[in-house]
C-alpha cells in the first residue's frame, strides 16, 4: 500500500496494438488510480474517526453513541478495503513489468515488512493500552508496564472469555495481507507466467455486462459459502482472504486493460445508481436487524449477503468508472499525496485512539469534539510524514525510499 506507499504506484500503460496510439499513451500513467487510492485512504481516516462515535465495538468509544451514523458508515463499509486491495494489485502489475518475480518479492519485503514491524512494536501498542484502560476491569498498569507485557505476550488480559492477544497488528493487517499476497503472486508469476498473460487477455475481452455482473456473483458466493466473519487472523480469516486476494489479483490482471477501463467508464452511471439503491437496501436491513440479540430469518440473511456483494462491487465499479472519466490529471499535489499516504496510514489510527480518549474527557459539545478529533488526526499525520521523510533512518520504517523525495520526482505508483 504505498507509493512510498510508492509500493502502490502505477507507472506505465500498455500498447493494445504494435503501434502506440494516443489512447495507449493515456494509460502510461494511471492518475485515476493514484487519485482513487489517495481518496480511499482519506475516507479511511474519516471512517475510523466515525468508529469512535458509531455504536459498534472498537478500541475506544464515546459515552454518547450516535446511532444515525450507522447507515452513513455503511456507505463505504462493504467496499473500501476491497477497493484498496484492487488498487494495490494494479500497482503491483506495473511494478512486475520492470523486474523479475524474485526482485518484486524483494522490493515489497523491503517496503512493507519494516513498517509492519515498527507498527506492531511501537505504533499499535497505544491502541491496545487505551482499549484496556476503557474496557478491562481493574486495569491499572502504567504504559511502560503494559508495553513490556504486550511485547512478551504475558498480559493475559481477558474479559467475558475473550482475551487481547499481543503483539498485534490492528489496522496494519492490511499491510501484512498485502505483503503475503505479493509473495504468493511472485511465486505464481515465476511458476506460470503464461497463465497470467492468458487471463489478462481474457479479462480484456469481457463484455461490460460480465465485467459488472460476474464479480457480484463471485462475491456473493464467497459470503454465502464462507460466511461473513472477518477476524484479521491470518490463519482463520477465509472469507476476508477470498475477497481481498481476488480483488488484488483482479487489479493485477486488469491494470493494463483498455477494455476493462472503458467498460467501467461506460457503466459508471448505471453502477452509481445500483450502488445507491443497494446501499439503501443493505443499510435498511442492517438498521432494522441491528443488535446482537436480534436474529433475522435465515432466508433474508442469505438474500442480503447477495445485496451486500452487489453493493460492494457496484461502488467499486462506479468509483473506477468515474475515476477513469474525470481523474486524468497529475501534478505536484498528487505527487505529494502519493508519497504521504503510507505514513498517514501507519500513524492515523493510533492518533485517533489516543486523541479520542483524552478529548472525550474534556466534555466538549460532540460535533465540536468530532471536528477537533479530525483536525488533531490530520495534524498528527502531517507531522509524522514530515519527520519521517526528513530523517533518513526513519524513511524505510515508514515505507519511503531512502533517498529524499525532494531529490527526484517519484514514479507514479511505484
Amino acid at each position: 500500500m504505498n507509493s512510498d506507499l510508492s509500493t502502490l504506484s502505477f507507472e506505465r500503460g500498455l500498447a493494445a496494438e504494435p503501434v502506440s496510439t494516443s489512447a495507449d499513451r493515456a494509460l502510461d500513467r494511471r492518475h485515476d488510480l493514484d487519485w482513487i487510492r489517495v481518496g480511499a485512504f482519506g475516507l479511511l481516516i474519516l471512517y475510523h474517526v466515525g468508529m469512535f462515535y458509531v455504536p459498534w465495538d472498537w478500541h475506544v468509544k464515546t459515552s454518547q453513541p450516535v446511532e444515525w451514523l450507522e447507515p452513513v458508515m455503511q456507505l463505504t463499509n462493504p467496499w473500501r478495503l476491497t477497493l484498496l486491495f484492487l488498487v494495490s494489485g494494479a500497482a503491483t502489475r506495473f511494478m512486475a513489468d520492470k523486474m523479475k518475480p524474485g526482485a518484486l518479492a524483494g522490493l515489497r519485503t523491503v517496503r512493507l515488512l519494516p513498517p509492519l514491524i515498527l507498527a506492531m512494536v511501537l505504533i499499535v501498542p497505544p491502541q491496545s493500552y487505551y482499549q484496556l484502560v476503557e474496557n478491562a476491569p481493574g486495569f491499572t498498569d502504567s504504559y511502560l508496564t503494559f508495553w513490556g507485557k504486550y511485547l512478551t505476550a504475558s498480559g493475559h488480559w481477558c474479559k467475558d472469555g475473550e482475551c487481547l492477544i499481543t503483539p498485534t497488528w490492528n489496522h496494519m493487517w492490511f499491510v501484512a495481507y498485502l505483503f503475503l499476497y505479493t509473495l504468493l503472486l511472485a511465486l505464481l508469476l515465476w511458476l506460470a507466467p503464461k497463465a497470467f498473460k492468458a487471463a489478462e487477455a481474457a479479462l480484456d475481452r469481457l463484455p461490460a455486462w460480465a465485467l459488472i455482473g460476474a464479480p457480484v456473483a463471485v462475491l456473493a458466493a464467497y459470503r454465502i459459502v464462507l460466511g461473513a466473519d472477518i477476524s484479521h487472523d491470518l490463519i482463520n480469516d477465509w472469507y476476508n482472504h477470498a475477497v481481498s486476494l481476488s480483488a488484488f489479483l483482479f487489479g493485477f490482471l486488469t491494470a493494463k486493460s483498455p477494455g476493462v477501463k472503458a467498460g467501467f467508464e461506460k457503466a459508471r452511471w448505471m453502477t452509481l445508481a445500483l450502488w445507491l439503491a443497494s446501499w439503501a437496501g443493505w443499510a435498511t436491513y442492517a438498521w432494522i436487524w441491528r443488535g446482537d440479540d436480534v436474529v433475522p430469518p435465515e432466508a433474508l440473511r442469505m438474500a442480503m449477503r447477495g445485496v451486500y456483494a452487489l453493493n460492494s462491487w457496484m461502488a467499486i465499479s462506479a468509483v473506477l468508472g468515474f475515476g477513469a472519466r474525470h481523474l486524468t490529471r497529475g501534478g505536484p499535489v498528487l505527487t505529494w499525496l502519493t508519497l504521504a499516504v503510507f505514513p498517514f496510514y501507519i500513524i492515523h489510527q493510533t492518533v485517533i485512539v489516543v486523541a479520542a480518549h483524552h478529548l472525550h474527557k474534556l466534555g466538549l459539545w460532540q460535533p465540536l469534539e468530532a471536528v477537533v478529533l479530525i483536525a488533531v488526526t490530520v495534524a498528527g499525520c502531517l507531522l509524522t510524514n514530515e519527520v519521517a521523510r526528513r530523517v533518513v533512518f526513519l524513511r524505510p520504517l515508514f515505507g519511503l525510499k531512502l533517498q529524499s523525495a525532494l531529490a527526484r520526482r517519484p514514479p507514479a505508483f511505484a
